[in-house]
């Protein structure tokens, strides 16, 4: 299979808006399903979320292999400010296809479309681009492509954890559904693995720990680009954000959190004393309630691996590696540090080559998906 055609290929046909999606030469369909998520994030914070309608009602695609009447579903992970599915459109299709899976590509809160269009509309972001600049003085990394996350994370860095956290419950919502035989694609019953990518293998870690009704007791994690705790991350990026928000979360997560939630209130009961909340916690810092995160994931050896690489500087191999260090067994490798033979980057880890490089990336992307797809099947 050759990943660079396969993405071209997938990147015309995809939309969004589409009902169904037949791929040429392939019995693998897209189906598109809607989903309504019950959580609020706007009585979490200040400046209520709660009028952006794209964030509650929305559609996801879920790709159908050939035999329908598997009872396995993948669910993919995407990264932090993802705003199109096309990077991962490749990813879903070869998984369905090796391991006879159903794949389901589910956005996080505020992203991709659960945010309005016009956070990804150029010209307008650039206008607030120079504004922030303007008043803000030194700023590095500011684009039109992270601008929107950058501001929403500066005036309120608590939105990292309330998207998460609703992205978490609508999963939950979701498994429900395939578990109860309501799911309108996905059969009844069907066992759920995750494929988890960058801040969405974060977001996994923590629903696998928190394990909430039982629901992920059976489920296995693989990891790409992901696994460590926050504090070992570096987010300043041009398609992640800038350096002022990057600054702000990583103060108000490291130094100020564990006293903004002494309070009284149900969002701090939540960190207090569901194990979900505890796992959030454990994974900002390797310090942090470390006993307690590497107890669960001593338990989870078994069922999760992670391939991180060399040269990432977003989410560096050496933090997934110490995070991870409960997982690894002798003569075993759950997590693995890979070093692709061409300049790739965290963000773009299979960029696209019209030169004999492409075949590279066409390995490479196989050698992935294939360990991906033998751990999930």
């Amino acid at each position: 299979m050759e990943y660079t055609k396969d993405f071209y290929t997938l990147k015309a046909l995809f939309d969004p808006d589409a009902s169904e999606i037949k791929i040429p030469g392939s019995l693998v369909r897209i189906v598109s399903n809607k989903f309504i998520s019950d959580i609020d994030p706007g009585s979490f914070i200040k400046h209520s979320d709660s009028s952006i309608s794209e964030n509650i009602e929305f559609s996801y695609p879920v790709f159908v292999p050939e035999d329908k009447s598997t009872r396995k579903v993948i669910l993919l992970m995407h990264g932090l400010n993802e705003r199109s599915w096309v990077k991962y459109l490749v990813w879903a299709y070869r998984l369905c296809q090796l391991t006879g899976n159903y794949v389901a590509l589910f956005p996080i809160s505020f992203h991709i479309n659960r945010a309005p269009s016009s956070w990804t509309d150029p010209r307008m972001m650039q206008q607030h681009v120079r504004e922030r600049t303007r008043v803000t003085g030194e700023i590095t990394m500011s684009t039109f492509a992270n601008i929107a996350l950058s501001s929403r994370l500066t005036e309120e860095p608590i939105r990292f954890f309330t998207s998460g956290y609703q992205t978490a419950f609508d999963i939950v919502k979701l498994l429900k559904q395939i578990k109860n035989g309501n799911h309108t694609v996905v059969p009844g019953g069907s066992r759920v693995n995750i494929f988890a990518y960058s801040i969405g293998a974060f977001l996994s870690q923590i629903l696998m720990m928190g394990n909430q009704e039982n629901l992920f007791s059976g489920s296995r994690l693989f990891m790409f680009c992901g696994g460590s705790v926050f504090s070992n991350m570096q987010g300043t990026s041009k398609l992640i954000m800038d350096s002022l928000a990057y600054k702000r979360i990583y103060n108000f997560y490291l130094n100020d959190f564990e006293k903004e939630i002494t309070g009284k209130n149900s969002l701090n009961e939540f960190f207090r004393s569901s194990q979900a909340g505890m796992a959030f916690r454990s994974m900002i810092d390797l310090a942090r309630f470390r006993t307690f995160r590497e107890n669960i994931f001593s338990k989870l050896k078994d069922q999760i691996r992670s391939i991180a690489l060399k040269h990432d500087k977003v989410i560096p191999a050496e933090g997934i590696v110490r995070t991870m260090i409960p997982v690894i067994r002798r003569n075993s490798e759950p997590v693995s540090v890979w070093d692709f033979p061409y300049s790739y980057s965290h963000e773009n880890p299979f960029p696209l080559f019209t030169n004999k490089t492409a075949f590279d990336v066409d390995r490479s992307f196989e050698k992935l998906i294939t360990n991906a797809a033998s751990f999930l099947a």
